[in-house]
């Protein structure tokens, strides 16, 4: 076009406003558009045109048509919407647990407290059938309730295998729908010569969106114009035009447990443990921090329960004079879940040996190279290594490890000490003759053939008890003789031998015990006894009024038996439902802020890429009114040209 031409420079005009009423229009007709970003027309002057009296302008030109985005309150957009669909899940999760522990009805609490009241009871009245029936319905009441509550967890878990499905199932069709918008927007711009496709951009970013929601993402914009997109810590879900999708795979150990998995060729790799953001990861930090924890400490509560009552209730006699059994089933051996990884050729057992040093955590040993490592999985802690030759280790964590076949190279062990134990837990009989409230031992000063104290001394002896059922019941009676010019009681029967006793020390109360083997056994001493003074140790027996072992189980309910000496059995369920409500408030708090943090940047994205109607009705004014004036330019140049005709004939 020559430098001056007036018709040119108008039609530039009339074309590039017609263009920008064409993207102020698109505008107001998307401004309830979800995820659609405001468009703007870019006008440059176009090249001017020498003159011998300088450049004549040639009128006007669309460079582009871009979106008004700011790339950086996008990303923050897909973080905040990441991190908002984790807290939103986790809290949705969690309170389920919060409220079901809490429940003042439905909790173990109560149940708990009932059933050492009516053992109590027992203690109180140990001749009443209906006491010892009460205490048969308390216990199994309790146990009931254990059960209620791991199932109750358990649908959880379940739920969750169905939850992680639709997320990855979810997270697969985004990315396929990426990885398509990817493919559309390089043929787009690479036909328009590198030009924007703008509408199709804007569908790729509500997709990445979208994808936040279920997972958090990094994306990385590629010189064709598609986009890489990254989950975890790294791992490729969307490159290019290509997808490379999640699946859902059973846990090598546990059949039962879903986990996430990437497949590259033939390799199939678990991917739980690297993924955070979105519903999908707020579902996993659930079951890891949450889930697994809670459960695991309410068996560690069953097997506390049973293994204390167990080992007391041993210790008592029946009404049919008969030493006491197991009250419930033993958990302590029973419940403790050993779960090898597929191919693993050796056995490996678990046994809970130490209340105090249990845990609610699960544990992992491998065996590599030679040597094996068992680690703590709550807190990632290697407990005990060495020579694979060297295992099993001595008691750790209060678990104590039996070896069957030997493991090799490559075996791996999931190893769950308390999963199972609150469903597990059972009531180990039913007849109320075996509840064994009476102490097995008698002590009593020695008598002649009618009955008659023989003892002249102040010497009182106390209760007999045992720490454990070993020489019980007695093979015969066991008399103590005190010997006053040597301070000792000879011991006839039983053990045999001698116990030190000085009352001018040990008078004012002393517990004495028998010799070994037998120093299990122990009484109360107190008073001087006169030289030749004799006490009896004998089996008990017509004891159906003896309460001294009802008493101590009463008593279980006070010992701080579990969290290294910290905790009794009811404190240790309640430090459940203090951890769980803990987690809970503070996914509350979290909730609310990331919330208010998706509202502010999603205020921020709608005031800079937002479609403003009152912006846009100034623009189509203006537009319009340009539009105009180029066309009456245009008018004005035919008119022009028209006269210099007319002229060149005339």
């Amino acid at each position: 076009m020559s430098g001056g031409d007036l018709l040119g420079t108008s039609i530039s005009g009339l074309l590039a406003f017609q263009r920008a009423l064409s993207v102020t229009g698109h505008n107001v007709s998307n401004a309830n558009t979800d995820g659609y970003s405001r468009q703007r027309v870019d006008l440059v002057t176009r090249p001017p045109s020498p003159a011998g009296d300088g450049f004549i302008g040639n009128g006007v030109a669309v460079s582009t048509v871009q979106r008004v985005l700011d790339g950086f309150i996008n990303g923050q957009l897909n973080s905040a919407t990441a991190s908002n669909g984790q807290v939103q899940q986790f809290y949705q999760l969690a309170s389920q647990v919060d409220n079901l522990l809490s429940d003042p009805q439905a909790g173990l609490t109560p149940t708990l407290q009932n059933f050492f009241n009516v053992v109590q009871g027992v203690a109180n009245d140990p001749t009443s059938i209906p006491a010892r029936q009460v205490l048969l319905s308390g216990a199994q009441s309790l146990t009931d309730r254990f059960h209620y509550l791991n199932q109750r967890l358990d649908n959880l878990r379940s739920g969750l295998n169905s939850q992680i499905t639709n997320s990855v199932s979810e997270i697969n069709n985004l990315a396929a729908g990426i990885a398509a918008v990817n493919r559309d927007i390089v043929l787009a711009q690479g036909a328009a010569g590198g030009q924007p496709a703008n509408d199709l951009l804007d569908k790729r970013d509500v997709l990445v969106k979208q994808l936040s929601a279920q997972i958090g993402v990094t994306t990385v914009p590629q010189d064709d114009g598609s986009l890489n997109v990254f989950i975890g810590t790294g791992q490729t879900l969307v490159a290019g035009i290509s997808a490379v999708p999640l699946s859902v795979v059973n846990n090598p150990y546990d059949p039962t447990r879903k986990e996430v998995a990437q497949t590259s060729g033939a390799t199939s790799v678990v991917v739980s443990d690297l993924l955070s953001g979105g519903a999908l990861g707020g579902t996993l930090q659930f079951r890891n921090q949450v889930l697994d924890a809670a459960q695991n400490a309410l068996g560690r509560t069953a097997i506390g329960l049973a293994a204390a009552l167990n080992a007391q209730h041993r210790l008592g006699q029946d009404l049919n004079g008969n030493l006491g059994g197991d009250f419930f089933n033993t958990l302590d051996t029973n419940s403790p879940r050993v779960l090898p990884v597929n191919g693993a050729t050796g056995t490996v057992s678990v046994a809970v040996t130490g209340l105090a040093a249990l845990t609610a955590s699960d544990y992992q040993l491998n065996f590599s190279a030679g040597n094996y490592t068992l680690t703590r999985l709550s807190d990632n802690t290697v407990v005990s290594s060495g020579l694979a030759t060297a295992f099993p280790p001595a008691a750790v964590d209060g678990l104590t490890f039996t070896v069957g076949v030997a493991p090799v190279n490559g075996d791996s062990f999931l190893i769950q000490p308390t999963r199972t134990a609150a469903n597990d837990v059972a009531l180990a009989f039913n007849d109320v003759s075996r509840i064994a409230a009476a102490g097995p031992l008698r002590a009593s000063e020695a008598t002649n053939a009618n009955g008659v104290p023989t003892n002249f001394g102040s010497g009182k002896i106390g209760p007999a008890s045992a720490t454990t059922s070993a020489n019980l019941p007695l093979g015969g009676n066991i008399t103590l003789t005190y010997v006053a010019a040597t301070n000792l009681f000879t011991v006839t029967g039983g053990p045999g031998g001698t116990i030190a006793y000085n009352p001018s020390t040990q008078g004012d109360g002393t517990t004495l015990t028998l010799p070994a083997p037998y120093g299990n056994i122990s009484f109360p001493m107190s008073g001087t006894p006169a030289n030749g003074d004799s006490f009896v140790l004998s089996n008990n027996s017509g004891a159906v009024s003896d309460n001294r072992n009802a008493l101590l189980l009463a008593d279980v309910s006070n010992q701080s038996l579990l969290i290294n000496g910290t905790a009794t059995i009811g404190s240790s369920y309640g430090q459940i439902v203090v951890d769980v409500g803990s987690q809970t408030h503070s996914a509350d708090v979290n909730r609310n802020a990331q919330q208010a943090l998706l509202n502010h940047v999603t205020d921020q994205r709608d005031s800079i890429s937002g479609v403003n109607l009152d912006e846009e009705a100034a623009n189509l004014q203006r537009f319009q009114q340009a539009y105009q004036a180029a066309a009456q330019m245009i008018t004005a140049a035919n008119t022009t040209f028209q006269s210099l005709l007319s002229a060149v004939r005339g």
